[in-house]
């Protein structure tokens, strides 16, 4: 019976504090951008034999195991703001008195049962505090998947950029390595006729040979750049070929205050402020109440009891933990501010980076290569003709390579400082963060 009575004290008290119904189907809304509540299989499998950028993207989503774990940390927060919307549990106290004593109070004759119900209040705010940092620490966790998501991307796009730089230095150095073949070859017809000392088909036989060397050394950084964007993504075997073209269209504008990385700092702010306001929470007073019932064995009596308990705040009222988290909020703006700072930066010079490539790849896609290579076409007939030197045409072939090689360079330079500004775009689609 005392149990029954004790169970039907407790549903009691519980449903007396506990919120509306609505109220608890009703999530608080939570700032961030949006993470995938169900992780995704991981991709496994060999890479397509033919790999573009725009598919390169999608196998570093699908395989990267970065992305796992930081999809794991936003499941995490979302747990410990699950836990932190749950009130104090309450407690049951079952005393019983006067029984194995001596005279009237031997055996269990003059025995007294306490049966009660306590539940601490929280008038200091606590769970509202706690719910806030959960809020806070979820927000900022999915800004981390985000990051994650935007440096993979960046780093997919880099790599591909090298890739394909490689690619083309590869057909440049197959290209240089046949013209040298065959200026060697004319180059020892003209030595036989006697139209060129031997020292000139020296001459040939020696650019040759750096021109061949140069091939095994753009065939072996073809191949490396394409095992480290295989490494990205988590496969052992590379693609055999990257097609395609590293462009991508950059953002015509990037707002520095919209980045993610300013936005995991305002998160972090947020947090710090959250910390304080539990820390000061911590410090207020929350008393428990209790309701019970007695009975007296002797007389068959029953009577209901009530009790309140407050804790003294005497000594400690959680002062060192308010003091370190009002230094965390200074701390927490001190490193936006900085955060803001160097993202400017960083777009700005990207931005003027991109305008100075675009201007080199203008300028040698335009007049700059058909000038080298018309200057190698004449070169190369004035030479059969016998009307210029080896050292001349070796010149043009010279100029015109280091041209190729320029171009190929800007271009490389040009998708890299468009990764920049895609991974600092990536934040169009994030939620400003409640405060």
């Amino acid at each position: 019976m005392h149990v029954l009575f004790a169970s039907a004290m407790v549903a009691a008290l519980v449903a007396t504090s506990a919120t509306p119904a609505a109220a608890q189907v009703a999530d608080p809304a939570v700032a961030g951008p949006p993470a995938p509540a169900v992780p995704p299989e991981v991709r496994t499998g060999p890479l397509p034999a033919v790999l573009t950028l725009a598919r390169a993207l999608e196998e570093a989503e699908a395989r990267s195991p970065a992305l796992v774990a930081a999809r794991a940390d936003v499941e995490a927060a979302r747990g410990r703001l699950r836990q932190a919307r749950f009130r104090f549990n309450p407690v049951l106290d079952v005393e019983v008195e006067n029984f194995a004593g001596t005279g009237p109070y031997s055996g269990f004759n003059g025995t007294e049962t306490t049966v009660s119900v306590n539940q601490r209040l929280d008038l200091g705010g606590r769970r509202k505090a706690r719910m806030t940092l959960a809020e806070a620490e979820l927000a900022a966790q999915e800004y981390r998947f985000a990051i994650s998501r935007a440096d993979l991307g960046q780093q997919v796009r880099n790599l591909f950029a090298l890739g394909v730089a490689a690619r083309d230095n590869l057909a440049l150095a197959r290209e240089n390595e046949g013209r040298a073949r065959e200026l060697s070859r004319v180059a020892r017809e003209l030595v036989d006729a006697g139209k060129e000392p031997p020292l000139r088909g020296l001459r040939a036989e020696a650019a040759l040979a750096q021109a061949t060397a140069a091939l095994r050394a753009a065939e072996a950084d073809e191949a490396a750049a394409r095992r480290s964007l295989a490494a990205l993504l988590g496969v052992d075997v590379p693609p055999t070929e990257l097609a395609g073209s590293d462009m991508l269209a950059p953002p015509a504008t990037v707002d520095a205050m919209a980045t993610l990385d300013v936005r995991l700092a305002e998160a972090e702010r947020v947090i710090a402020d959250a910390e304080l306001r539990q820390a000061r929470a911590e410090g207020r007073l929350d008393p428990s109440v209790g309701v019970g019932v007695r009975q007296l064995r002797e007389t068959g009596d029953r009577a209901l009891i009530a009790s309140l308990s407050v804790p003294l705040p005497v000594f400690d009222r959680n002062q060192g933990n308010v003091a370190a988290a009002r230094s965390g909020v200074q701390g927490a703006e001190a490193r936006r501010n900085s955060v803001l700072a160097n993202t400017q930066a960083e777009i700005a010079n990207a931005r003027a980076a991109l305008d100075a490539a675009e201007a080199r790849v203008a300028a040698l896609e335009g007049s700059g290569i058909g000038q080298a290579r018309e200057a190698l076409r004449l070169a190369q007939l004035s030479y059969r003709a016998g009307k210029s030197s080896l050292i001349e045409l070796l010149d043009a072939q010279q100029a015109y390579a280091s041209t190729q090689g320029e171009l190929i360079a800007a271009r490389r330079a040009r998708a890299e400082a468009q990764a920049t500004l895609a991974r600092q775009a990536a934040a169009a689609d994030a939620v400003d963060i409640g405060q």
